[in-house]
Formats: C-alpha cells, structure tokens, sequence
C-alpha cells in the first residue's frame, strides 16, 4: 500500500535526508588511501546521533553497521571493517540512512579515492546523471515506470548493466515502504505519480553485466564479473515539475 504524506511529514521526512546529506558531505573529505571503512562507519554513527538521530541501518534485518561502504566491484550493502582499508585508485559507494522523530531519510554517493581511472570516472559521472533523468520523470501524472525506464535507457545508452536485483523505494515512517521503484522496466506501467509520494530513487550502474551475487556474508552484493559499480541514492518528493530533492543540502 503506498502512503502519501502530508506537507508536514514531508518536512520530517526533509529533516531526516538533511542530516544524512550533512554526514555525507562530513565523511567525504575523510575518504583517502589508509582510512578504513570501519573509521568511516563510526565517524558518521557519532556525527548522527550528536545531530539527534539514530542511523536507521544498525540493526536493520541485522545488518551491523550505520553506513554500506562499497569499494570497487562491490554493488551495495558493503559491511564496514577495521580490516579494509581504502586504496589510491578505488571507488567507494558510502550508503547512509537515519531516522528523526520517527522519519528516515536516505542518500547514497559513489566516490573516488585519490586518482582514479578514466573508466572509474565516467561511470561515477554517468550513475549520477541517470538519477539525476530518473528524478526529472517523478512528476504528477507519470507512471512509476517512467522513471524506470529513463535510468534503464541512460545507462544502457552509455554501454552499463543496470542492476535489476535491487531497487529504490518509497520511505516514510520505515525505511522500505510501497512502492519498489525498479531501475529498468518499459515506461507507462505501474501506479500513477501523485502528491504525497516520496520515493528514494537510487541507480546501480556496472561497467559490465547487470548480474550479481552476494558474499557468504549475507549482505555484500558484488558484480558477478568483478568489474566496477557505482550507486547513487536519493530521496524525492513527487511534484508537479519533477522530484523535490530532499536528501541534498
């Protein structure tokens, strides 16, 4: 059942996406060859709950940690670790959620550390703008599926598998609530777009096939060629003239 949010909880749902912008743009300058992903995770842990909130992945289904970190051919839902520590030429996906007065708020980056390559760059640039296309097609009046169909056509123009195992999501009071919102399928399918919908939109591009398996972990999700993924999240109110971006500063 999908749940149309009042103005008001709309602005909760903002408050809990602007603190989650917040403790991205704080770890963003952390990111650099030697710093494990574990310093990362407890850096954004203690930057949310001094902002009064709590990281709504930590004890998720079980999942340990505030922050998915993906490096490399990781796709999403990375595990943080002492152990890993980041390299000069990696990309590194940072997935982060929290909840504020009972709201959550989600937004995920993929970024480099030190010099990447050309090849990790374009896929960083061309994630990103497929967001951005799937964000211009949540408009009242659309069906769910053009924004699917516009991430899918961006990705596969560029030469990219787009990953059909994970989806976006509608969020509100939990952090998964109706509807998925794929990134592929044709376009003019699915409910149609109205007001009080908040949808978080969030592309996972690979530089080659879209399959992908998961780690004896339970939670990594990996390419199933072992070549670079990028993933880039945000969360979207419905509108007239497209997505409110609501998980941006």
């Amino acid at each position: 059942m999908i749940i149309y949010r009042s103005p008001k909880e709309i602005e909760k749902i903002q408050k809990s996406c602007e603190l989650v912008a917040k403790t991205v743009q704080y770890l963003i300058p952390m990111v650099e060859p030697g710093v494990s992903t574990a310093a990362l995770d407890r850096a954004a842990e203690a930057y949310i709950r001094h902002g009064g909130g709590v990281p709504a992945f930590k004890g998720y289904r079980g999942f340990p940690a505030t922050l998915c970190t993906s490096i490399n051919a990781e796709v999403v839902h990375g595990i943080p670790s002492k152990t890993r520590k980041l390299k000069d030429g990696d990309i590194i996906g940072i997935d982060c959620g929290a909840i504020v007065d009972g709201y959550y708020g989600d937004h995920a980056v993929t970024i480099s550390v030190g010099n990447i390559s050309e090849a990790g760059k374009t896929l960083l640039d061309i994630t990103r703008e497929a967001l951005e296309i799937g964000i211009m097609q949540a408009k009242v009046g659309n069906r769910l599926s053009d924004i699917s169909h516009a991430i899918q056509s961006y990705g596969e123009s560029h030469g990219y598998g787009v990953v059909k195992a994970f989806v976006g999501h509608g969020i509100g009071t939990a952090l998964h609530e109706d509807p998925q919102v794929p990134n592929f399928g044709p376009p003019g399918r699915g409910p149609r777009l109205r007001e009080g919908m908040v949808l978080a939109l969030e592309p996972m591009l690979n530089v080659g096939t879209a399959d992908v398996s998961i780690l004896s972990d339970n939670w990594t999700v990996v390419t199933a060629d072992g070549e670079l993924s990028a993933h880039f999240e945000h969360t979207v109110a419905v509108s007239e003239d497209g997505g409110i971006v609501l998980s941006q500063l």
